[in-house]
Order: structure tokens, then sequence, then C-alpha cells
């Protein structure tokens, strides 16, 4: 299967221009990704920095972002994440708590870098789990003025909790840690890692909405993308290890600058943003600058790239209105 637009999964308006950046992160990284820029721009612009979904690419939901808010005027980079697509970081198809909350300051490193941009006026955008991710690196660098999620997952709440906190215990902690510690061994046996597989092909009949939701977007020419991990092999099965005892959220409410989580109400993972939530405001001093918004009707993947639904006249007023 092709993507319809030159590997990417939208098309780019005569408005807009793309050009491909490379940049690294404090761990030498190497990290790829796309600039889109208002081609009638005069004076230094507002950016922001778009990563996500956890498994995709930048040339999927990331760049759909980017290339919308810089059709509004800003500056918008989608990135590839360490490990995955044109970034570099070996072994490939793998995710890291720190190393990907890293990547989001990376971005804001280059950015701040750029002539015609306003250090001062940088902000982040994550989609699922890579929303997690945002939400981390705004408690962690001061320099991320407005932070948006939007169908956020938190990625260390799912691997080690299950999906619902179904298997929050440690008995099944201590199953999971044995079987991805089996694998380990057995990968470096092999002198290989043993790949996840992406979205399941084909689609069971009994498939859970949330699967379907997920195959519809991955694997039809929708949101299929050459380099995606979900549209492919997956992640490497080893790579949940880390996510099982790193919880990245511990210090959100802590985050002194603006945040805007959007979710779909009918979403699987609905419940990530508003437990995030309610930890992210509670005892902050700083909470009147947050806001859950709740998508009546709306799905998982809706926000991924149902421009009818994604909300970018709210999240462009968010990013004026803090990026200043």
């Amino acid at each position: 299967m092709k993507s319809k637009y030159q590997g990417y999964t939208f098309p780019l308006r005569d408005s807009v221009q793309r050009e491909k950046v490379h940049f690294h992160n404090r761990y030498g990284i190497p990290l790829v990704g796309d600039l889109y820029l208002p081609r009638d721009r005069a004076g230094v612009l507002a950016a922001v920095a778009v990563a996500g979904p956890f498994g995709a690419v930048k040339e999927q939901c990331a760049g759909l972002y980017a290339e919308e808010l810089a059709s509004r005027g800003f500056a918008a980079l989608a990135f590839d994440p360490s490990f995955i697509g044109e970034s570099g970081g070996e072994v490939r198809n793998v995710a890291s708590p720190d190393i990907n909350t890293e990547d989001f300051s990376a971005a804001v490193d280059y950015l701040s870098t750029r002539d015609f941009i306003d250090p001062e006026k940088i902000g982040i955008l994550g989609i699922c789990g890579w929303g997690g991710m945002a939400l981390n690196a705004a408690s962690m660098d001061t320099r991320i003025k407005a932070t948006v999620t939007s169908t956020m997952y938190d990625m260390t709440r799912v691997n080690a909790r299950g999906y619902f906190d179904a298997a929050d215990n440690a008995d099944a902690r201590y199953e999971t840690k044995k079987a991805l510690n089996a694998q380990r061994t057995a990968d470096y046996k092999n002198g290989s890692y043993a790949r996840a597989g992406g979205v399941v092909d084909p689609l069971p009949e009994d498939a859970p909405f949330f699967v379907k939701d997920y195959y519809a977007y991955y694997k039809t020419e929708r949101g299929y993308a050459e380099r995606s991990l979900n549209s492919n092999d997956g992640w490497n099965v080893t790579s949940a290890l880390s996510f099982l005892t790193m919880p990245i959220l511990r210090y959100s409410n802590e985050i002194r600058s603006a945040v805007l989580m959007i979710h779909g109400e009918k979403a699987h993972s609905c419940y990530f943003s508003r437990g995030a939530f309610a930890g992210m405001i509670k005892d902050n001093p700083y909470a009147e600058n947050k806001e859950l918004l709740i998508l009546p009707g709306a799905v998982h993947t809706d926000l991924y790239d149902q421009k009818e639904i994604i909300p970018f006249d709210k999240i462009q007023q968010f990013f004026l209105t803090y990026l200043k």
C-alpha cells in the first residue's frame, strides 16, 4: 500500500511550505523533522513542536497537525522521536519514557535557534502516547510556554496497569516482567529483536471497537505510512519494559505553563486524559491556565485526522493566548 500524497497521509496546501530539518537531542541521537511554515510570513513567528501518536511517524498525524498550524501562521515542527521513522538511535523500534520526553526538549532547542522564531514563544503538541510525553516535557522544560495534548495516552499507566487498570496488581506486573525478561534473553541469543506486530491484520470479527478504530486508520489508505510501526511490524516486544517502573507524570502538578488537554468522549482512552488532568491540577497553584476539553461523540482516532472534529480553532486561540 502506498500513501496518497508522496509518502504523507494528507495534502500540502499551497499556502504552506515544508522543509526537512535535522537536529539532535542531548544524548546525541540525531532527529529528523518536517518544518512547516506559512509561505507568506513576516517577522518572527511563534512555534509549536508536534509528535505522535505512539507508533506513528511524522508523515501521519503529527504532520497533519503541523501543516494546519502553519496555515494559521505558526512555525510547526513535526518530528520523528528517537529510534523510529527517519530519526536515529540504535536499537530501532524501541521507546523510552526518558529519551522520548527529551526529544520534545530537543525540538525546543532547535526551534529556539532559528532566527525567524521567537524563542519566548514556543509550545508543544503531543498526540496519543506522545501526549503523555508532552506533559512530562512541560513539567521539566520551563522554555515550553504552552502545551496541547490530543487523545492522550499515558504509556506508563497502560503498560504498568493494563487497559482500564485491569491488571493493576503486583502479581500481574510480575508476570509481565517475567515474560519480557525471558524475551530479552531470547533476543540476545538470537542477535535480533522480536517485534510485537503492529495493528492486527487481518482484523478478527470479534475485535473490540478500539482495535477496529486503529485498523481503520493505520491499515487503510486513510492513515497507512511505510515507516509507521503501527502500520507494519510494531515495536520491539521488550520496548515496554522501562514503562513498567518509570511513571512519567509524577510532577505534572508542578507545571506552571498553560495546558490544553483534548479528548473524545467516546474514546476508549478518555480515562487517561481525565486522570492526568485531575493529577495535574491537584494542589497546583497554577491550575487556572489548565483546561480539559471533552468532545461529545468523538472516538480515539477521530482526533488523528478528522478535521471537522479536531478543534483547530480552539488550539489556535490557545497558542495565540499563551505564546505571547
